[in-house]
């Protein structure tokens, strides 16, 4: 069977988890490690004692030592059965010893390619006081797109995980929805964090249609990668 080679986009998202889980790929079809950056926090000042990354090459979860101090003895066989149902939301948080935990999974994205889209976008500081609130905790840069008169129309927001890997998050107001701004957005932002020398990424809740079409139409597309995390 012949695999293909990995491109520039690859080798840099290797880096950057390999980095933030303490290793990358993973050695098995699930991989569970204690990582010291579990304990600290994360780009906006919460810790996120769990966070892995689930893709067609296997899953690796990180995990804080020191909220999960017994996790190098959770049967990882039943941890993967459970990472595939529906209700493992309830029952991964119990194996973990934290019932009170919430557990999620995104779809996780990275570039195949730069889309050729307009840039419209103008940056700006998160103290601008034409932005909405929903932007300014943003610790990696604000993008946004103004109507005539500095109406906001949409905007992306940056999430700094690292030097190496910047999250992309957009929202478009509902009057100006429907004329591909959020893409073109998404797109721009993506060619920024490529030019700081970092892998930029985009992650969207399982059911969010209208995100995933941003996503695709930016050059993100959906591979069956998936984050995870708890906290």
């Amino acid at each position: 069977m012949s695999t293909s080679s990995p491109t520039i986009f690859d080798l840099r998202l290797r880096d950057f988890l390999a980095e933030r889980l303490g290793g990358w790929p993973p050695v098995s079809t699930l991989e569970v490690r204690p990582c010291a950056l579990r304990d600290q926090p994360r780009w906006d000042g919460n810790i996120v004692p769990l966070y892995g990354v689930e893709s067609p090459q296997g899953t690796l979860l990180s995990y804080s030592p020191t909220v999960f101090p017994q996790a190098d003895s959770i049967d990882v066989v039943a941890l993967e059965d459970e990472l595939g149902m529906d209700e493992g939301y309830i029952t991964i948080p119990r194996m973990f010893g934290h019932p009170e935990m919430r557990f999620g999974r995104a779809v996780f994205r990275y570039p195949a390619e730069f889309v050729d889209l307009p840039a419209i976008g103008e940056w700006v500081e998160t103290d601008d006081p034409r932005l909405p609130d929903w932007l300014r905790p943003f610790n990696g840069g604000v993008l946004v797109h103004w109507e005539p008169g500095d109406i906001y129309a949409a905007g992306v927001g940056l999430k700094k995980h690292s030097e190496l890997g910047y999250e992309i998050a957009v929202g478009t107001d509902p009057a100006y929805r429907g004329r591909g701004l959020a893409q073109a957005l998404v797109a721009q932002a993506a060619r920024n964090v490529w030019d700081r020398g970092a892998i930029p990424f985009y992650q969207h809740g399982t059911h969010n249609a209208a995100s995933a079409r941003v996503a695709e139409k930016a050059g993100f597309p959906d591979r069956g990668w998936h984050s995870i995390s708890m906290g």
